[in-house]
């Protein structure tokens, strides 16, 4: 993963200490055809640690 993907959810078993990402690739979905922000969009690689 690049260093600098920052990550908040503390629930995902990629979550890393710092807030990082700790995934080896993340995958980003679009809610629409053509997202214009980031509430059209949702990280896919999210997986719950429980």
């Amino acid at each position: 993963m690049p260093k600098g993907v920052q990550c908040e959810v503390d629930t995902c078993t990629y979550w890393a200490e710092g807030n990082n990402c700790d995934a080896t690739q993340i995958m980003v979905v679009g809610h629409t055809q053509k997202p214009h922000d980031s509430e059209e969009t949702d990280c896919d690689t999210f997986e719950s640690k429980h």
